[in-house]
């Protein structure tokens, strides 16, 4: 079993004492007895935590994808006011920021570019800076390990999801995000990052034997964050990515696919630890919904080969030539753009979209990122932790 950055700073940190707290957290935000963070807090510090902030999807992770608000409001347990970092502001306010001396960040992360409370966490920061205010990071555990995979985000597809020059697969904790970011992007916080034990860059989240609880509405279990960083694509477009279903990002399909046809397509393409099983599934909400969409469920065999992005955009690339007439990206607004086209600001790169409608190799494209790639990892390497 780890040891997560709230257990270390509960039992033996003193050097908040005397200093007004504030926590950036959801439900998901728990210790291994599955006790919430704001408990843990609560018992460790008393009426030295004053508010509490949350991320997308609001405090008990109850809200739904893309510009799907949340209000401030007030904890029920704690009576503490929380502060919504997603809905009228992203950014926390001087008014916010006044109730607290220090900012406690107790976040779920997922391990991938696109997944917003990666940015909540840095316009904290940025908040940080500029109103004098401490902010310690309370690590956790990427559920997908250290492994790195994708394209680099470019410039001009800067947005909420993706503010950063990092791969889709960034392989990095949220503490060593955080160091990463503060530094590279000269943020300049008064940062610190409390650390885990336990944990290594190899470990999938089943292996680390804490208890899963998901961060958002569609992230149910490990599994569903391991094949999430390709198969969030499927939001910029007119296919189904399983929401509304029992398995969100593990099922995707739309009622205009084949199987057999997909499935020849994709043989160009060497695609491991993974098997796309042939199904039809019918979601309850979002796209497609009570309609029968003919699909796949990524079966995810061998997790240390298993490249998800790589599945995903060949998967897309099919769906994109096969089906000229019937597929559409989506259009905007997306995640508070409401211009630019979803699928470029997912995946970080309007020629990478151009790339796969012209039907150019996936494999190919994979050589061309590789050199950014590396780079990113000779960066990221004085940020590990572990």
């Amino acid at each position: 079993m780890i040891r997560i950055g709230l257990e270390n700073l509960a039992d033996s940190d003193v050097s908040l004492t005397g200093k007004r707290l504030g926590l950036l957290c959801n439900q998901a935000s728990t210790d291994a007895n599955l006790r919430h963070s704001r408990d843990v807090l609560l018992d460790a510090y008393g009426d030295q935590l004053t508010c509490l902030f949350s991320p997308q999807h609001g405090f008990f992770s109850e809200k739904q994808d893309n510009m799907i608000e949340s209000d401030h409001s007030t904890d029920p347990v704690s009576g503490l006011p929380v502060f919504s970092l997603y809905g009228e502001r992203r950014k926390p306010s001087a008014s916010m920021f006044a109730n607290l001396d220090v900012l406690l960040i107790d976040i779920v992360d997922v391990g991938t570019r696109v997944y917003t409370f990666l940015y909540t966490m840095a316009y904290c920061m940025e908040a940080a800076a500029q109103y004098g205010k401490e902010v310690v990071v309370l690590d956790r555990p990427n559920p997908i390990g250290g492994a790195v995979e994708g394209n680099m985000l470019q410039d001009d597809c800067s947005s909420f999801v993706g503010l950063y020059a990092i791969p889709m697969r960034h392989g990095m904790t949220f503490g060593e995000l955080a160091l990463f970011i503060n530094s590279e992007y000269d943020i300049g916080a008064d940062l610190r990052v409390v650390p885990m034990e336990g944990w290594k860059h190899k470990m999938l989240f089943r292996e680390t034997g804490f208890p899963w609880v998901l961060p958002s509405p569609n992230m149910p279990t490990p599994e569903t964050a391991l094949v999430y960083p390709g198969q969030v694509i499927w939001e910029g477009t007119n296919c189904s990515e399983g929401r509304g279903t029992t398995l969100p990002f593990e099922f995707v399909g739309a009622p205009f696919w084949e199987h057999d046809a997909i499935l020849q397509y994709l043989a160009r393409t060497a695609l491991p630890g993974c098997f796309l099983r042939p199904l039809v599934f019918q979601p309850t909400s979002g796209k497609w919904a009570e309609e029968p969409c003919v699909g796949f469920q990524i079966h995810v065999t061998n997790p240390d080969t298993f490249l998800p992005y790589r599945t995903s955009i060949a998967l897309l690339q099919a769906v994109m030539c096969l089906y000229p007439e019937q597929y559409a990206h989506k259009e905007p607004p997306y995640e508070y753009e409401y211009e630019r086209l979803p699928m470029d600001l997912i995946l970080g790169d309007s020629a990478l979209r151009k790339a796969l409608e012209a039907g150019e190799s996936v494999i190919s494209l994979e050589k061309r990122w590789q050199p950014d790639l590396e780079q990113f990892l000779e960066k990221r390497k004085k940020y590990v932790l572990y």
